[in-house]
């Protein structure tokens, strides 16, 4: 039997789109212990208030929660110790430099598995004002009501 194309999302940051304007994105490798793994693919992790950090030119993920998965035996790690990201060595040094020269930050804005391996996007973030945030929340509200509009005149409700 020949396994779904589709990645399985385990974890979304959509907080991150809220707080952030995202920019470049990068797909990494995560370094992960046995029950981590476990609780991962038992779909429990939360991405909020996670980031990461170029330390010593590796990338590490901080604050990202993976809680202890209930039947492991032996070691259960803190549920949001930090973990190392796996890059190319000119991928973390064109991150570095971004980081450093702009004043952006690295967010982790999806945790899924691919080919049987726990992958997180990161982006290159630049935090929202609060005025932007507020424009960005009228706006989606605005194209709401003009697409439920539409919706209605297509089934022939008047208004």
């Amino acid at each position: 039997m020949k396994k779904p194309d589709a990645e399985p999302v385990v974890a979304r940051n959509r907080k991150a789109a809220h707080d952030y304007h995202l920019g470049e994105s990068w797909e990494a490798g995560i370094v992960l212990q046995g029950p981590e793994v476990k609780a991962l693919r038992a779909g429990r992790a939360s991405l909020i208030g996670g980031f990461a950090q170029v330390e010593n030119r590796e990338i590490w993920l901080h604050g990202v929660h993976i809680p202890q998965y209930s039947q492991a035996r032996w070691f259960n790690g803190g549920s949001r110790r930090k973990r190392k990201l796996l890059l190319h060595r000119a991928q973390i040094d064109k991150i570095e430099r971004k980081v450093n020269e702009g004043g952006l930050t690295i967010v982790p804005v999806t945790l899924y598995f691919k080919d049987g391996r726990a992958k997180v996007e990161i982006a290159l973030a630049r935090g929202k004002k609060t005025w932007d945030k507020r424009h960005a929340l009228a706006e989606r509200e605005a194209s709401r009501e003009v697409e439920r509009a539409v919706s209605r005149r297509l089934k022939g409700r008047p208004d």
